[in-house]
C-alpha cells in the first residue's frame, strides 16, 4: 500500500479546485487559496512529484461520439492464473469500447465498463471479445441507465 502524503488546508483546497476544473490558471488558483502564484505553482509541482496528482483528463460524452449505450460487464475468468489474466487484461484494455477495467474480489474477477453504439454492438462485443476467449467462464451484463460524477476525492478527515 502506498503511503499517504501530508497535506495542509491550502493543498486540500488546491486539489478540490483542480478536481472541479483542471483548467484553472495558477493565477486564479493562487487567488482562490490565498497564496502567491509562484507558491501555488510550487505546491502543485510538489503534489505531482509526490504522486498525489496523477495527471489531467479530458472527459468525453460517449453518446455524442456515437456510443450511447454503456454497460458494466461482470467477468469470471477460469482458471484465475497470471499467464491467462495478463493477456486478458491487455486485450480488454486495448478495446475501443472499454472505458474502465477493475480487478475484483468475490465470485466475479473483473468489472468492465464499456460504451457501445447499441444493443447489437454490445452483443457482438460480449460474444466476440469476451465469451469467445477460453479463459472467460462467464459474463453478466448490466446496462447503465444513468451515472453521476461525485465530489472531489480528498483524504479522510
Amino acid at each position: 500500500m502506498t503511503d499517504s502524503v501530508a497535506l495542509d488546508p491550502v493543498d486540500l483546497e488546491i486539489l478540490r479546485l483542480l478536481q472541479n476544473d483542471a483548467r484553472t490558471t495558477y493565477r486564479d488558483l493562487a487567488a482562490a487559496v490565498g497564496v502567491a502564484p509562484s507558491t501555488c505553482l510550487d505546491r502543485v509541482a510538489r503534489l505531482r512529484r509526490s504522486g498525489v496528482i496523477l495527471g489531467h483528463e479530458l472527459r468525453l460524452d460517449p453518446a455524442r461520439l456515437g456510443r450511447g449505450l454503456e454497460a458494466l460487464l461482470l467477468v469470471q475468468v477460469r482458471p484465475h492464473r497470471r499467464e491467462l489474466i495478463d493477456p486478458f487484461v491487455e486485450r480488454i484494455r486495448g478495446l475501443p469500447e472499454s472505458r474502465a477495467l477493475f480487478h475484483l474480489t468475490g465470485p466475479d474477477d473483473y468489472l468492465v465498463h464499456v460504451a457501445v453504439t447499441g444493443t447489437a454492438d454490445l452483443q457482438r462485443l460480449v460474444l466476440d471479445e469476451f465469451t469467445s476467449r477460453r479463459e472467460v467462464a462467464r459474463v453478466e451484463t448490466r446496462l447503465i441507465f444513468q451515472q453521476w460524477e461525485c465530489g472531489p476525492l480528498l483524504p479522510p478527515s
